[in-house]
């Protein structure tokens, strides 16, 4: 029922209003509002700050105002799910009195005044070519595959209105990406930044504690908690420049496609992840990182997505590390399918000394990843040979699993070296031979 007096309206909206609800820092900045120089805003805090809800009240609120917009996500069932219909989204957070209504199958939201938003992915960024907007919303950017194409894609389009602006929420990682829009800041970009903690009093207890025993402290709890922009960690076995310098966004035809498996040894809550990683070589001898589906699953869960990705990517074989789960691995393997080429691996070497071959591959430009896979890439970015799972608070299976998988298609041992005695051949002493040749093999 709707308030019948003026001031009761009144108040229902400034109940309603984003801006009453919000932490200081949640709001859009100065500089970035009225006729500030600023066109571009990044807020990138910890995990659970509460980035998506300030990026869906800011789209409703500039929805008064212009008339185009554009959302994009990593993927479209992310705009959709947590961008749009999110519990946080646009439609959940938008007033009653200007609710949008949505058309999933255009991937369009249409306000009571007639302004629209078209939905997009960074997965296909050649649909950004045309479609014209005067505000851009691009959430969790930096696990967008293909970023700065999708970037470059989007801004052609941001080209209406007197001042077309921009906002990106994401939990920040060190990328190419990121950094250049950062080195922009105190010109044209404004930055907001957060912890988790600040979000405390609408996240669980138990979630807040959790996150804390784990990550407290860690390098991953600074990037994922703190929002802080982490550099390269000294003596890494990647850098993250290798990785986007050397990043396409399809593979070329390949000769040889592995699945690779690093089983995680428990399976309960606090267990660490399956490692799963779909590796190729081309012709032209480079590898090819395809996919990236670890995660934490029972056995009978990770040996489905194995097989699947096997058949998916007609690969050639599925490794698996036997160590960790003995006959374990191949016996679960065989149990979803019989028929899948399987072969096992040892490890008769550390981490770090396994790893190290696969690192000089990427240093000399010798592998590429298909795409983003931020999480692999983050475990790549911060190992070191003195890593230590306690005090980062996970286990490094994405970068084992991505070992096994390059070892198997680019890393050969060389040849055993065998040496044989030489064979001599005589012949009877002859005297009418040359005097080098008479004496044979006795010859002095």
């Amino acid at each position: 029922m709707q308030p019948s007096s003026v001031y009761g309206q009144l108040a229902a909206a400034l109940q309603e209003s984003w801006r009453m609800k919000a932490r200081p820092e949640q709001l859009p900045p100065k500089d970035w509002t009225g006729d500030g120089r600023a066109t571009g805003w990044l807020a990138l805090p910890g995990r659970g700050w509460g980035k998506t809800w300030v990026g869906a009240n800011v789209v409703n609120e500039m929805a008064n105002t212009v008339s185009r917009i554009a959302l994009i996500g990593a993927t479209a069932s992310d705009v959709r799910d947590t961008m749009i219909e999110g519990e946080s989204g646009v439609l959940r957070t938008a007033p009653n009195w200007f609710r949008p209504s949505y058309e999933p199958s255009k991937r369009k939201l249409e306000w009571p005044n007639g302004a629209t938003a078209l939905a997009f992915s960074a997965e296909e960024s050649e649909r950004l070519r045309g479609p014209q907007f005067s505000f851009l919303w691009g959430d969790e950017a930096c696990a967008w595959e293909n970023a700065q194409q999708t970037w470059d894609m989007a801004q052609f389009g941001l080209r209406i209105g007197s001042r077309p602006r921009w906002l990106i929420t994401s939990t920040p990682r060190p990328t190419k990406f990121l950094r250049d829009l950062l080195a922009r800041e105190g010109h044209d970009v404004v930055v907001s930044r957060g912890s988790t903690f600040a979000n405390a009093k609408n996240l669980a207890p138990s979630f807040l504690e959790a996150i804390e025993a784990r990550y407290g402290g860690t390098r991953l709890g600074r990037q994922e908690i703190e929002g802080e922009v982490l550099t390269d960690t000294p003596g890494a076995l990647w850098q993250m420049d290798w990785l986007d310098r050397d990043r396409v966004s399809r593979a070329p035809e390949l000769r040889r496609i592995v699945v690779a498996i690093d089983p995680a040894i428990s399976t309960n809550e606090g267990s660490d992840e399956t490692g799963i990683i779909v590796v190729g070589i081309g012709g032209d001898r480079h590898g090819y990182v395809l996919e990236d589906l670890s995660g934490r699953y029972q056995p009978h869960e990770w040996a489905t997505i194995a097989v699947a990705a096997y058949s998916r990517h007609k690969a050639d074989r599925i490794v698996g590390e036997k160590n960790q789960g003995g006959d374990m691995v191949q016996s679960t393997i065989r149990m979803v399918d019989p028929n899948v080429s399987f072969k096992p691996v040892h490890a008769s070497k550390g981490k770090f000394v396994r790893a190290e071959p696969v690192s000089a591959l990427y240093e000399q430009r010798k592998v590429h990843h298909v795409g983003s896979f931020p999480q692999l890439e983050d475990q790549l970015c911060t190992f070191t040979s003195d890593f230590d799972r306690g005090r980062s608070g996970y286990s490094p299976d994405r970068l084992d699993a991505l070992v096994w998988g390059l070892s198997e298609l680019m890393v050969t041992s060389p040849p055993p070296m065998t040496f044989a005695p030489p064979i001599v051949f005589t012949r009877p002493r002859d005297p009418f031979a040359a005097p080098h040749l008479a004496g044979g093999p006795e010859y002095n």
